[in-house]
């Protein structure tokens, strides 16, 4: 239930080494744990949060500009009873990409995020096949795709292509 950010979509997706690594050490702590609830590999986990966020560059921010700390944009739907922000985003269309504006989850920190992460991943049946062969880069990235996380019609090569080349 989620969607790359306009302003992540618009990077390269290769940070500078030092950007990597800072954002790395910022949430691997939470991406271990996360890892422990799911068996998805921690390094798949940052890279999705890399994807997400643009390296944390393009975290959703709350009205008073602080951190909404959602890496992963998932979306705040009717079942959602925490906080919410909403911002512009970008949601593919029959693969024409069209500028909306949604609702996302807010958390109050990073494990928080993470641990929400772990928990959809787990309990939604969507994503069942995700955990299960969350092997390799590329079957984690294509099930992803498949289960619909994201509208982007290459999310799965865009994600693969971090996890492989852009993680230290």
């Amino acid at each position: 239930h989620s969607t790359t950010t306009h302003a992540a979509m618009t990077g390269t997706g290769r940070p500078q080494s030092s950007n990597a690594k800072a954002f790395q050490d910022k949430l691997a702590e939470h991406a271990e744990e996360a890892s422990k609830a799911t068996g998805i590999p921690a390094k798949f986990m940052l890279g999705q949060a890399a994807l997400e966020s643009g390296w944390g560059k393009h975290e959703i921010k709350m009205a008073d500009g602080s951190s909404s700390h959602n890496v992963f944009g998932i979306k705040a739907t009717a079942g959602w009873k925490g906080k919410v922000v909403e911002t512009a985003t970008t949601e593919y269309v029959n693969g024409v990409p069209q500028t909306k504006m949604q609702k996302f989850r807010a958390y109050d920190s990073y494990a928080d995020a993470f641990k929400d992460y772990a928990t959809m991943l787990s309990s939604n049946p969507r994503y069942g096949a995700v955990i299960a062969n969350s092997h390799d880069a590329t079957s984690f990235a294509q099930g992803l795709q498949k289960a619909g996380y994201a509208t982007d019609p290459h999310y799965a090569a865009k994600l693969k292509n971090i996890i492989n080349n852009s993680l230290v």
